[in-house]
């Protein structure tokens, strides 16, 4: 039976002395891809919570992507072992907002077109995908947002706050509390001019306090 020749198997994977420039060439485009998929996220980015490591985490996925997919191109075993490897790994972070998703499988493969060395093809599709989201960003920009109003006053006067919700694109009653000679109320509204609706509605007869707070609703 003959033995494994480590020695061999060694030296067949090893990358060469005149292949270094290449591998480090393609980590910095990597991380200069991460930089600008990283970018792209925060200047559309409209949660609640902005999260700088997910961004950062962008560009880190991008950047080991790179150095792995180079290694195993050229390598039946390597290739068959990270299939393996990667099929026992779970990640337990959750993500929050389906967005998220759509920009780390960005960044997964720009990092699987750069280390297969296809950096016109990196290129040209992250421009593409970078236009795609802001177009897409500012169509949906357009609707209303989603803001909770929590307004505070005297009771019996609720019927003005009313009048004033009626006219807007969706308002959804979520909580009303009665104490004394007082009311709270907390509404789903969806307006495009929020401090101007905030100033119609501190306006009302009865209205001590009015308050929006930004609001995703992930059911709608």
């Amino acid at each position: 039976m003959n033995k494994l020749d480590l020695s061999a198997l060694w030296s067949s994977q090893t990358i060469t002395i005149a292949q270094w420039p290449l591998v480090v060439f393609s980590v910095l485009i990597a991380f200069a891809m991460g930089l600008f998929i990283f970018w792209v996220y925060r200047a559309n980015y409209r949660g609640v919570m902005y999260s700088a490591g997910f961004g950062m985490t962008l560009v880190l996925m991008t950047m080991i992507t790179t150095p792995v997919v180079m290694c195993i191109r050229e390598s039946i075993q390597l290739s068959m072992g990270m299939v393996g490897a990667l099929s026992i790994v779970r990640f337990r972070t959750a993500v929050k907002d389906p967005l998220d998703t759509a920009y780390m499988f960005w960044a997964l493969t720009m990092g699987i077109l750069l280390g297969a060395g296809q950096f016109f093809m990196a290129i040209l599709a992250a421009l593409l995908i970078a236009g795609l989201i802001f177009v897409l960003g500012r169509i949906s920009f357009k609707q209303a947002d989603s803001f909770l109003l929590v307004v505070r006053g005297a009771a019996g006067t609720e019927q003005g706050l009313g009048a004033l919700l009626s006219k807007t694109r969706r308002s959804v009653l979520k909580s009303k509390t009665i104490s004394g000679n007082a009311y709270e109320i907390t509404y789903e509204v969806r307006v495009e001019k929020p401090d101007a609706f905030l100033s119609r509605v501190q306006a009302v007869n009865g209205v001590v306090s009015a308050t929006l707070v930004a609001y995703q609703n992930e059911t709608t």
